[in-house]
């Protein structure tokens, strides 16, 4: 799909493949054949560049067909550059940075207001963290008890200017989630098993939301891509496409 539309962002999307295979296939309540089913549970792409990989999920999981995606990033597609929620499965649009979050809050405000089951999971990026609408909602998260909310954060250390550390170091991480209220879990965010065990744990404590900081490669799964800043931007040639696609075993 980068490939074809000449587009970028495929490094993000490859550190959170393994997180969205696991919510797609293992965790969220979602129905392909009733995406708007009022008892379902919740997922916004905050960091909504990373759009291509969402697409893709949500193709394999069945709420469109596969060949839908050759339009992605085409004048007139509903498969933008940034997801929309023109596209079945997604919940909202997003793309600028810092109001996923705020928007996952007021769901699981309004999922607790109303009685409902549902939960509500958020995907931040680390580079996003550096957005200070988010520490705004991660403080008024945990006042408001909402143990109906997961934040999953794709921690794999490089934005888009830079690493993490180098623009605006996040450090000491977890421990800035546990000094607002959050109950705080960090793990191999390529690790399905362990992405599952946590994942699935949500309420992870009563009257507490959770925060998943998944240790991720920029990248992951492509040698020449790996870790690499300027795969936050770059599309792929023929012959690097071909690489990628062996390396990934498609």
């Amino acid at each position: 799909m980068v490939h074809a539309a000449k587009a970028s962002h495929i490094g993000g999307c490859l550190s959170m493949a393994d997180i969205l295979a696991v919510l797609y296939t293992r965790i969220l309540r979602v129905d392909p054949a009733e995406p708007q089913s009022p008892s379902r549970d919740r997922f916004v792409l905050s960091k909504g560049h990373a759009t291509a990989i969402m697409y893709a999920t949500l193709a394999e999981c069945g709420f469109f067909s596969l060949t839908e995606l050759d339009s992605y990033c085409r004048d007139g597609s509903i498969f933008t550059g940034h997801v929309s929620h023109a596209v079945p499965g997604v919940e909202v649009s997003t793309g600028s940075l810092g109001h996923g979050l705020p928007i996952a809050i007021g769901m699981a405000l309004a999922a607790r207001h109303a009685g409902a089951g549902s939960r509500v999971f958020c995907l931040l990026s680390d580079g996003e963290c550096d957005e200070g609408s988010n520490w705004e909602g991660i403080l008024f998260a945990p006042h408001h008890k909402l143990d109906n909310l997961c934040v999953v954060v794709d921690f794999n250390k490089i934005q888009s200017f830079g690493s993490v550390a180098e623009v605006l170091n996040l450090d000491p991480f977890a421990e800035k989630w546990q000094a607002f209220g959050w109950q705080v879990e960090e793990i191999d965010g390529h690790d399905l098993a362990a992405l599952e065990r946590v994942l699935s744990g949500v309420p992870a404590a009563s009257g507490r939301p959770t925060v998943v900081i998944a240790h991720t490669v920029k990248g992951k799964g492509v040698s020449f891509m790996e870790n690499k800043l300027e795969w936050h931007y770059r599309s792929p040639s023929d012959e690097l496409l071909a690489q990628a696609l062996a390396e990934v075993g498609a």
